[in-house]
């Protein structure tokens, strides 16, 4: 959303690229409208220089981005040749691509890495014919300094995410969000956005905190499942051991077992082993 206009998105291109663009008009946005394949509301995709970037915000890490992003790249490559002989003789020229993920979830990630495409290959294979990289960028407060520093509206808007975060621990979060926004307009963190979008901007904090939220507590249950899962399948393997240890006669192995982890531990190895 803070990115949507053009004048920041090229001081973001130009922070991580190295470039020194000064027209925002040389950006030509062309973000596909309902892209089936990448679900987060504000990825964006433009090309500049006879370049195609690729820009995704993630609030979750997935080693499957390279794939979705080579999925969307796929679109847009239609996209752009629609109306070229794809079956003539003549080259049909592309512009190279460039992936860039912007995370700013709660998990730690290290500043900058590199997600490849051929990470996913079911087979390892000494030379990949297809593959893609795709960096991505820890967006967080004190996260990736110098990019920071080329990008002031970048650090303006971590220094917001991280005071939503930080107040919603202690306040409900349309409290929190409203106190950020007020704090942010009086220092000039993200002044002139917050102040024009301000009912835009708490809807769509708000959305995104509990859409975080909500994943978490997914994972969350899911783990606590599967525990629960794994302990009542462990109840029911003890429950078989004793069983057969008593038709065995072996009480002694029992008593030993129930009160020795270690013990009940080999014999669970033996058990299942016979």
């Amino acid at each position: 959303m803070v990115f949507s206009d053009k004048k920041r998105l090229l001081e973001l291109y130009n922070g991580i690229s190295g470039k020194n663009y000064k027209d925002p008009e040389l950006l030509e946005i062309n973000t596909l409208e309902n892209a089936i394949y990448m679900a987060i509301r504000n990825d964006l995709s433009f090309l500049i220089a006879s370049r195609l970037s690729l820009y995704e915000h993630q609030s979750t890490y997935s080693p499957n981005l390279p794939l979705r992003m080579l999925l969307y790249l796929a679109d847009l490559y239609a996209g752009l040749t629609k109306e070229e002989n794809l079956y003539g003789e003549t080259k049909v020229l592309l512009p190279p691509p460039q992936f860039v993920i912007f995370y700013n979830g709660e998990k730690p990630q290290p500043d900058r890495q590199i997600l490849r495409l051929s990470d996913l290959y079911a087979v390892e294979e000494e030379e990949h014919k297809l593959e893609l990289l795709a960096v991505m960028l820890n967006i967080n407060a004190g996260h990736n300094p110098e990019l920071m520093a080329a990008c002031r509206t970048l650090w303006e808007y971590a220094e917001y995410t991280d005071r939503v975060r930080r107040y919603a621990k202690e306040l409900p979060i349309a409290e929190a969000v409203e106190r950020a926004i007020t704090e942010c307009i009086r220092e000039g963190i993200l002044k002139e956005f917050l102040r024009k979008n301000r009912a835009e901007a708490k809807r769509m904090s708000i959305y995104e905190y509990d859409q975080e939220k909500h994943l978490r507590q997914e994972r969350e249950a899911s783990w606590e499942k599967g525990r629960e899962a794994g302990k009542e399948e462990g109840m029911k393997l003890l429950d078989n051991l004793y069983s057969f240890l008593a038709k065995e006669g072996r009480t002694n192995d029992i008593l030993r077992a129930v009160q020795d982890s270690e013990y009940r531990d080999k014999m669970l190895r033996d058990f299942l082993e016979e």
